[in-house]
């Protein structure tokens, strides 16, 4: 007699959580993998090791942009544009108007 293996179907939260990994590494979700939960769970277990993509870790983070807010309303100036883009220059233009 043989032995038939049957895929298990994939769990909504399961498959939102994969959704998300696969944006936030940039990646495709690759069609088979949704059809079975234990191939899911295999790549959502790999993806999680991931690092996301290096042009976030080029962001200021949401509390870098949030002071540098605070000191251009207290100096009653603007906060440049490409200090939004890079982390390294918001850094700098908050130590330089502190």
């Amino acid at each position: 007699m043989e032995h038939a293996t049957f895929a298990l179907p994939v769990t909504d939260r399961q498959l939102s959580y994969a959704r998300a990994l696969a944006l936030k590494n940039q990646t495709v979700l690759p069609w088979t993998v949704q059809q079975d939960r234990r191939m899911l769970s295999a790549w959502i277990e790999e993806q999680s090791k991931l690092r996301p993509s290096a042009a976030l870790d080029a962001l200021p983070s949401s509390k870098q942009v949030a002071f540098a807010e605070r000191l251009a309303r207290i100096k009653r100036r603007a906060v440049p544009d490409e200090c939004f883009r890079d982390k390294g220059l918001m850094s700098r233009w908050i130590d330089s108007n502190r």
